[in-house]
């Protein structure tokens, strides 16, 4: 996606030229004192942890576009209410905004992007306004503008345009969305990024389970792998072009790599003996995994391209789930060596083991957030729950009290946290759902079929 990000020349030259074309008048300047359209400072601003029990009203009006074309996407005026709705999604689920209701949403046009009608928003309740416009370009491609509004201080807080192919429509939408996101909460944007997932039917001892990836609000879905061999623990490379995991081919256990371009796979470890949980270092040049040998696992590391693999633990008992901190000098892992499952910290090259969890129960599936200031897991005693600790062990937080949530992944931005959901009973039946870092916000995420083993991809470029 070639995305402008628009200074206040660039995206104001897309839009007069908008304008002159359908000869239209021309936008008004914004009000005297306004703050320029990349000043970060001042107006609005969102509390994500209050945030949560007193959303922001917000704004999004269907964007105009200035002249009704036909592309291979649809037509720019039915484009501009679906990007309109895609930005209200994305900034209702986040739980920090309460979009407002289509009834209190008035069409608006072309020229008013530029200049909003703030006695009417004002009426509405609204505290800020998105405000946007699409436009069919004449090499094929779609320009759409973003442009985010203070409706008390009748101000423009910031603007952005994108310039993209008709089958990355919906992805303008989600960076729309992620610049008012970033805007208003100072934090870093999420919305623009994808999900892959076991994708799981059948009954219960006979599961099929594919390789999925979507969108992280559930469109753009499709299957990866054909379901003729169980695949497990999907995890993206850090240039999102490929996933690594492990799959049961002819009942032997391997790690593969699944090229998403090509959708060619290739191995990379085979081994008799049980190889799990493979996961990417934060550079992508070495693949961490656990594999149990002479009745003892360990966590070893590969070079991504297959190799002879590294032993990283030697502890008698099961090492598994490791995860790198975001710069790569460190690896969180479970282990039972003290008898259950605990948390451990260790550095890359395995030294200095240390235990980091001590609040009761057991612990699994560690993974580190990509701030590096959290390790989110999976608490264990009562029922699964996802929850989250510092890399030091301290401040535990329970975020879900259900029946079996495990399998946590991050957002790119460290604010949200994917897992999936078991139902009681024999039927298997499993959801992807997410939750914020107060754990109030939680929501299930569409998916066709059953879903597990979520892994939130880094923000896509």
């Amino acid at each position: 996606m070639r995305a402008v990000l628009a200074s206040a020349g660039v995206l104001a030259c897309i839009f007069a030229a908008s304008v002159n074309a359908q000869t239209a008048p021309a936008p008004q300047a914004a009000p005297a004192g306004a703050p320029a359209a990349d000043d970060q400072a001042g107006g609005l601003v969102v509390d994500v942890t209050g945030g949560i029990s007193a959303p922001m009203p917000i704004a999004v009006p269907v964007m105009p576009t200035s002249a009704v074309v036909s592309t291979p996407a649809g037509s720019t005026d039915v484009l501009g209410r679906q990007l309109a709705d895609i930005v209200t999604n994305d900034l209702r689920n986040s739980g920090l905004f309460t979009p407002l209701a289509p009834g209190q949403l008035r069409a608006i046009g072309f020229p008013e992007v530029t200049a909003p009608g703030f006695d009417y928003w004002g009426s509405t309740g609204a505290q800020a306004l998105v405000q946007g416009f699409i436009r069919a370009n004449g090499d094929g491609n779609l320009t759409v503008g973003c442009y985010l509004y203070d409706v008390s201080s009748r101000a423009e807080l910031t603007r952005q345009g994108f310039v993209v192919p008709p089958s990355d429509w919906r992805r303008a939408g989600h960076k729309c969305a992620d610049m008012v996101y970033t805007r208003l909460t100072g934090e870093g944007a999420y919305f623009d990024s994808r999900v892959v997932y076991v994708s799981e039917t059948g009954p219960k001892n006979r599961r099929i389970k594919r390789l999925a990836i979507m969108d992280q609000d559930g469109a753009n879905h499709r299957f990866l792998t054909n379901g003729q061999s169980i695949v497990l623990t999907p995890r993206f490379a850090p240039n999102q072009q490929s996933i690594v995991y492990m799959s049961y081919v002819n009942n032997r256990p391997a790690i593969y790599v699944y090229d998403i371009g090509t959708g060619r796979q290739r191995l990379v470890v085979q081994n008799a003996s049980l190889t799990f949980a493979p996961r990417f270092s934060p550079d992508g040049r070495n693949i961490l995994f656990s594999m149990a040998q002479g009745g003892n696992t360990d966590v070893y590391r590969v070079s991504s391209q297959g190799g002879a693999p590294q032993r990283l633990t030697n502890s008698p008992g099961i090492d598994t789930g490791g995860s790198y901190s975001p710069d790569g000098s460190k690896i969180v892992f479970e282990s039972d060596r003290s008898g259950g499952q605990q948390i451990y910290v260790m550095n890359a090259d395995g030294s200095n083991q240390q235990r980091i969890s001590f609040g009761g129960g057991r612990y699994a599936t560690p993974v580190w957030s990509p701030r590096g200031d959290l390790i989110a897991f999976t608490k264990l005693g009562g029922g699964f729950r996802i929850g989250i600790m510092s890399p030091s062990g301290g401040g535990e937080k329970l975020l879900t009290n259900d029946w079996q949530d495990e399998g946590p992944s991050w957002s790119p931005n460290g604010r949200v946290i994917n897992f999936f959901r078991s139902g009681r009973g024999g039927g298997g039946k499993a959801d992807l759902w997410s939750v914020d870092l107060t754990g109030v916000n939680e929501r299930k995420i569409p998916t066709p079929l059953d879903g597990s083993d979520p892994a939130w991809g880094p923000l896509r470029p």
